[in-house]
């Protein structure tokens, strides 16, 4: 009884966090990516960007960057427009605008396997053998699923929609500036190379304070200088497994494959289906959207024909 009272009165109050059941505006922006692929460090280069007077703590980024899990529905009420929403799941056909992270699942698996020793959340001893086998089945988090899943989910339903913005987690570590500047244009911010240093500079040195008050590493959050790690710190047969279950979706992303050929890997998925639909009627090829910077904000890099 006095539990249903309680959760009553948050909900009269707006004091509830509102989940997979908040309502959206036709104006929300949608912050989507796959754990730890560098969502904590775009909320706060993206909450520096649009209060650089304000200091910004891992205490009320969820204020600045709405997160429905965390955010209590009121500060979504208040919250200035257009609301920039973060999630972690797969695609939501709620969200007309959307700018999606990316991050190489090779990378992914060991930053996630590195991050839940140090949390505790799963034995030392644990072997990344079969951690690996959870990570390919999404089993690791059921309600989120595999990355495949996950990244596929959003450039199946989004790829060239004028409204989708894709993000790799590799060109904002080398490009910080160019990227945040699509990131600007593409919210409809305008900014000045002044400005987005300044965000850049403050949310390094935020989060390497947050983390140092916790009394944790900040690795998990910062821009990692190891990014490619996987090439050491994975076996051949390990990293085949992963480009085995999701080549294709990773030669879409530009991400090179060094156990498979690149044509084949997505001659026979529905992504080379679909872009030899686009070709005519005796030209054999698969086009794919590989990394390119120059392409306009707002849409996918530009198309990359590999024979």
């Amino acid at each position: 009884m006095i539990p249903r009272l309680v959760a009553g009165m948050k909900h009269a109050f707006g004091l509830h966090r509102p989940g997979r059941r908040l309502p959206v505006r036709p104006d929300d922006i949608l912050l989507a990516s796959y754990p730890q692929s560098g969502n904590t460090w775009l909320r706060f280069l993206i909450a520096n960007l649009l209060h650089p007077d304000r200091e910004v703590s891992f205490g009320d980024l969820h204020q600045l960057i709405l997160d429905p899990d965390v955010t209590v529905k009121r500060d979504f009420d208040r919250a200035q427009r257009p609301r920039i929403i973060t999630s972690e799941g797969s695609f939501d056909p709620r969200y007309r605008r959307t700018i999606y992270l990316v991050r190489d699942p090779r990378d992914v698996v060991l930053s996630q396997y590195h991050n839940l020793r140090q949390l505790g959340r799963i034995e030392d001893q644990f072997r990344l053998e079969a951690f690996l086998e959870r990570f390919l089945t999404g089993e690791l988090n059921r309600h989120l699923g595999s990355w495949g899943e996950n990244a596929g989910s959003w450039l199946a339903t989004r790829s060239h929609h004028p409204g989708f913005l894709l993000l790799r987690y590799e060109d904002l570590v080398s490009g910080t500036a160019r990227e945040l500047t699509r990131v600007a244009e593409f919210v409809g911010l305008q900014s000045t190379p002044e400005r987005i240093a300044h965000a850049t500079e403050r949310s390094s040195a935020q989060l390497r304070e947050g983390e140092k008050k916790r009394g944790q590493s900040a690795m998990p959050f910062l821009p990692s200088a190891n990014s490619g790690s996987w090439r050491n710190d994975l076996r051949e047969p390990q990293i085949a497994r992963i480009e085995t279950a999701w080549g294709d979706i990773m030669v879409c992303l530009g991400y090179e494959l060094v156990t498979r050929d690149p044509g084949s890997a997505i001659k026979s998925s529905l992504i080379g289906l679909l872009a030899g639909a686009a070709g005519g009627k005796d030209e054999r090829r698969e086009e794919v959207f590989a990394g390119d910077s120059s392409a306009a904000p707002g849409s996918l890099p530009k198309w990359t024909v590999i024979r």
